[in-house]
């Protein structure tokens, strides 16, 4: 048994009985992750990485110290207003992530099941609310989400809302971007400014979102640098440092520190050797405490994952100067938004950008957008003669994943692109 999972179990056998100091220890433990992330990282790690995974365990630390300056979002809702209130954004992936990290998610889990929760809801939608409703995660000062792609996103922060006392906002999408429809979204970013200035007793200031907006663009126009030069690039990354990428594409695009983060990563880039391994395009969530999945992607010479769709489902430039438009257009026209071509196309062009050598889907329990239109990505892929493999398991829930399954699909996946690329 390693020191996580010691100390998971102490915070479970806490929790019970001592909700609030079950809490203590999860911000003590971060604190430490903090420190071992900016001390005592693996040099292997490019600098960039090891940047933007301090930054992250720092910020979830500081929202989970500061509830009264946290809002709970979804990770398509729009943190660039959000920042304009000087608020930090805690998504449910995010902090479920965190909770499975300390290898404690099976008690959450097992505590929502309990009290009522289907089993067949999302785990990461049960895990945040097993964490909240337990009493160790306090309630955040305000919600807000929105109605794209995942059917039990509003019923979960609704429950939220309703159970913890946490005053909610839902942003209501449309299925098609006409200008009624952005018009119609508009009106609601409006909505919410008033809300927000009100709950907050501050001010919105336009110039400062376009200032955000600025950074973003810049951050996005970076990044699309980045990802040519990983079509034959090395640069090293594990499947964790994989999903922290959602803080620099959605839940901190816009602040200073992720602008940084990318103008280190292309730095790197430009000087990193070439790669003349597997390149793999991974499409949605990603198992990151996988053994097999580690066993070959963390750190390794032989295998590398470019990008996930998942952080590039916008692809445009917003107008600062229109911040709220460009907004209301940037959740509209998200690849997640309308139908399931529209996140394949994503994956035809990023598939033409980064060329890689194969692709991997994984289908996460009880995403049944992933699940449900995976065999269009099949054939897609097929046209273009690029393999899929379909991975099925769970982002966070270790119990629902199978590592003898995993392993036995992902090895023949992986013989047959060394058989492609004549190794």
């Amino acid at each position: 048994m390693n020191l996580v999972e010691t100390y998971g179990n102490l915070i479970k056998k806490t929790a019970p009985a001592h909700p609030t100091a079950a809490f203590r220890m999860i911000k003590t433990g971060l604190y430490y992750e903090r420190f071992r992330t900016k001390h005592l990282a693996d040099k292997n790690i490019p600098g960039a990485y090891r940047f933007l995974n301090t930054y992250a365990v720092n910020y979830v630390l500081q929202a989970l110290r500061t509830p009264d300056k946290t809002v709970w979002t979804n990770i398509f809702a729009p943190v660039e207003i959000l920042q304009c209130f000087d608020l930090r954004c805690l998504s449910v992936e995010c902090l479920s992530s965190f909770l499975s990290g300390f290898r404690i998610e099976d008690y959450f889990l097992d505590y929502a099941e309990e009290e009522g929760i289907a089993s067949t809801l999302c785990s990461y939608h049960k895990n945040f609310i097993g964490a909240s409703d337990s009493g160790v995660v306090p309630p955040a000062a305000f919600s807000l989400t929105t109605s794209t792609i995942c059917d039990g996103n509003i019923n979960t922060f609704r429950y939220l809302s309703e159970n913890r006392g946490v005053k909610n906002y839902i942003l209501d999408i449309p299925m098609d971007n006409s200008e009624d429809a952005i018009t119609y979204v508009i009106e609601q970013l409006k909505d919410l400014i008033r809300v927000l200035e009100e709950t907050f007793c501050k001010p919105f200031s336009y110039e400062r979102l376009a200032e955000v907006i600025q950074r973003e663009n810049e951050s996005k126009a970076i990044y699309e640098e980045c990802l040519t030069l990983l079509r034959d690039k090395a640069y090293p990354s594990t499947l964790t440092l994989q999903m922290y990428m959602l803080f620099a594409t959605h839940l901190n695009i816009g602040e200073p520190e992720i602008l940084t983060f990318f103008k280190k990563m292309h730095e790197e880039l430009l000087a990193a050797p070439d790669f003349d391994g597997i390149n793999i395009l991974w499409v949605h969530l990603l198992p990151w405490y996988q053994e097999t999945l580690q066993e070959y992607f963390n750190l390794t010479k032989d295998c590398q994952i470019q990008a996930i769709e998942m952080n590039l489902d916008y692809r445009e430039k917003l107008d600062p100067k229109d911040p709220l438009r460009s907004l209301a257009l940037k959740m509209i026209n998200n690849a997640y938004t309308r139908s399931y071509d529209r996140k394949v196309d994503l994956v035809c062009e990023l598939a033409d950008l980064l060329e890689p050598d194969g692709v991997i889907n994984f289908c996460h329990w009880g995403c049944k957008q992933s699940s449900g239109g995976v065999m269009r990505l099949k054939e897609r892929m097929q046209e273009r003669d690029l393999p899929l493999l379909i991975l099925d398991g769970d982002g966070m829930d270790r119990r629902n994943s199978h590592n003898g399954q995993i392993r036995t699909r992902w090895e023949a996946f992986h013989e047959l692109l060394l058989a492609r690329k004549g190794q």
